[in-house]
């Protein structure tokens, strides 16, 4: 994992994000009811490349499924205008 993905794992889990420009699902934010960090991935169901806290505030770029048909979500950190990975869709939440 390099340093700068690092980087951007540290500043979702300490919520430093902000409000970003209006975009179609912008104000969107991790809602997993386990209790536990969301998986992020490389691919829809892909390898694991990091976790993102309940609470933090992400915007959804895209959406796509896997081979089973599940909903998966593109994020980008709120703020931000770069793309961290997909997570499981049914764990976001967009208001």
């Amino acid at each position: 994992m390099t340093a700068s993905r690092l980087g951007l794992y540290a500043a979702i889990l300490a919520g430093c994000l902000t409000a970003a420009p209006a975009l179609a699902q912008n104000r969107c934010a991790v809602t997993d009811p386990t209790g536990t960090p969301l998986n992020i991935r490389e691919t829809p169901n892909g390898e694991i490349i990091g976790r993102v806290s309940n609470g933090a505030g992400i915007r959804v770029i895209n959406t796509g499924s896997d081979e089973r048909g599940r909903a998966w979500a593109l994020i980008s950190p709120r703020g931000r205008n770069h793309v961290v990975g997909w997570v499981y869709r049914e764990f976001v939440s967009c208001y």
